[in-house]
């Protein structure tokens, strides 16, 4: 940087670092509401426990409302971090610009940037320097002004109603997703709040909660959203795998299953999970256990009903870093699995779904009814999750070891009357802003015994599972 630049960028900073400091004793009431709001978002995604770095801390008041394990918040204004300290001396407060942030080899689960980039004068310098405080898990999280509020916000400074400012960056989702790539990030998903920034009797919950999710009222809505994470990188050594194979009435295709499982990772262990059979599946699992010796291979009996109760029993006796499932009925190739390995070590998904409505099925593999009911719920769950998901019921599916842990201890927040599993793993893993993929696979039909989906009544518990499901990640 030239002297010239950098006397310009210090002039800037100086200006913008003084106003903070004489804004850190006003009574900003009419903001009050505004800033619970988005406590509350943010409360939503950031879990109690976690380690925090909140770049632009202001007085610490967001970071102390997400309750964090380790929280440390930086800030230019030294009047701003005094008063944090006073407010919150359990948690550490640093005096610092975010574009010269060094914290050493200190590394933070989430990362938040809350009403900080639009008064940057270098945004990617800013994203640089939080990349270095990343591991690969770190979720940034950040919110930043909408260009269609910046009238209404002149008029309330103006007014008096909001605090003071300089002149400010007024960037879009694409802004943001370009610098986001620039500096080694990769965007996991964005969306709007907080359309009525002042409490109304009647009007905020409504438009707040409700409203500022659907179209075309999100479009005005002040505050953007995004989840990002760092790019990831391939590696360097294998992990384990386990699949697990949840079989009831699939006596037919054991045999051939087990011996077309690819050998993936430095060790590929396989666990069958058998739902209370009528026709002899449980002894032909012994057979070709007994008859295919490579690796190691486990023998459970489900310990309750439904496909959900067998994933959780055989993912709670799996040894392996990658868990994954794969249906005892052959719809799905078990040769598939070593595309859905590939894509977790490259680090390009770390939940990931077959889809299997890319390429034509074979006659009989899905009726019509089925197909409509897949594609109804693939828009539903793609619209709460922010993730585009096109199958939600594709039996295959692969997740790592820890996040599976993290997933199961935050399963209250859902319930749990999944039968199927499927939707239990898609909410936990949009819960952890994790980056969700899907593998096109092609689907064949059964050429044993008959399905276990029991199509209307299954539907049925769909629709009250995608109704649960918004109160808990979409309308919060």
């Amino acid at each position: 940087m030239t002297d010239t630049l950098r006397r310009e960028a210090e002039k800037y900073r100086s200006a913008r670092r003084s106003l903070w400091d004489r804004n850190a004793y006003l009574n900003r009431s009419w903001g009050g509401y505004y800033r619970a709001r988005l406590q509350q978002v943010y409360r939503h995604i950031v879990p109690e426990g976690a380690s925090v770095l909140e770049v632009g801390c202001g007085r610490g008041d967001l970071l102390a409302a997400l309750r964090p394990g380790v929280g440390v918040g930086i800030d230019f204004s030294e009047v701003m971090i005094s008063l944090a300290r006073q407010r919150y001396p359990k948690l550490q407060f640093i005096v610092g610009d975010a574009h010269e942030i060094d914290l050493g080899e200190r590394r933070f689960d989430y990362i938040v940037l809350s009403d900080l980039l639009n008064d940057l004068w270098d945004v990617q310098c800013v994203l640089d320097r939080v990349r270095a405080c990343c591991e690969s898990r770190t979720r940034i999280i950040c919110n930043y002004y909408s260009h269609l509020w910046q009238g209404p916000l002149w008029l309330a400074r103006r007014f008096g109603i909001a605090a003071q400012n300089l002149p400010q960056n007024w960037l879009t989702h694409r802004d943001m997703t370009n610098l986001f790539e620039l500096t080694g990030f990769q965007t996991l998903r964005s969306w709007q709040e907080v359309l009525v920034p002042l409490a109304v009797p009647g009007i905020s919950n409504l438009a707040n909660r409700y409203l500022s999710k659907i179209s075309p009222f999100r479009f005005f809505a002040l505050a953007n959203l995004v989840v990002a994470r760092p790019k990831p990188g391939r590696r360097k050594h294998p992990p384990k795998v386990s699949v697990v194979v949840p079989a009831r009435n699939e006596a037919g295709h054991i045999a051939e299953l087990i011996s077309r499982i690819p050998v993936m990772g430095a060790q590929t262990e396989i666990i069958f999970i058998e739902g209370h059979s009528s026709d002899g599946t449980y002894a032909a699992i012994e057979q070709a256990i007994a008859d295919c010796r490579q690796g190691p291979r486990k023998l459970l009996k489900q310990p309750g009903f439904g496909k959900g109760d067998a994933v959780r029993a055989g993912f709670a006796a799996a040894d392996g870093d990658i868990l994954m499932i794969l249906d005892a009925d052959l719809t799905v190739p078990p040769e598939d699995l070593r595309r859905f390995y590939d894509l977790m070590i490259a680090g390009d998904a770390e939940f990931a779904s077959g889809v299997r409505l890319v390429y034509p099925m074979e006659d009989r593999a899905m009726q019509f009814a089925n197909l409509l009911g897949n594609k109804f719920f693939s828009w539903a769950f793609s619209w709460l999750l922010g993730q585009p998901i096109r199958d939600t019921l594709c039996g295959t599916k692969t997740i790592w070891a820890s996040d599976y842990r993290r997933l199961a201890a935050n399963r209250a927040h859902f319930g749990e009357f999944d039968p199927f599993g499927d939707f239990d793993l898609l909410f936990g893993a949009a819960k952890l802003s994790l980056k969700i993929t899907e593998v096109p696979i092609r689907y064949r039909a059964r050429r044993f015994g008959k399905t276990n989906i029991q199509r209307w009544r299954h539907g049925a518990l769909l629709l009250r599972m995608v109704i649960f499901a918004a109160r808990r990640i979409k309308f919060v």
